[in-house]
């Protein structure tokens, strides 16, 4: 089954309270997504680092509900 735009802000909301975050659907089918995640918890962390950041905020959804994520991540 596939995740919303919605779920996926609150997801990482939760995990990361200060990001700024935007979606796009990808493909239109809520299975592809890209997410731009812009967070100042993210400063002295590799991008690696970051990316285990959101990855951990989505609860394991990547790879189920999830099918595809590009992710970008920066510092404001």
């Amino acid at each position: 089954m596939p995740i919303d735009i919605t779920t996926l802000e609150k997801l990482i909301h939760e995990g990361i309270p200060d990001a700024e975050i935007r979606i796009e659907d990808l493909r239109g089918d809520g299975d592809h997504y890209a997410a731009y995640v812009c967070s100042a918890s993210f400063v002295g962390l590799n991008r690696i680092q970051q990316h285990q950041m959101v990855y951990k905020a989505l609860q394991g959804t990547v790879g189920g509900e999830l099918h595809a994520l590009a992710l970008h991540t920066s510092i404001p």
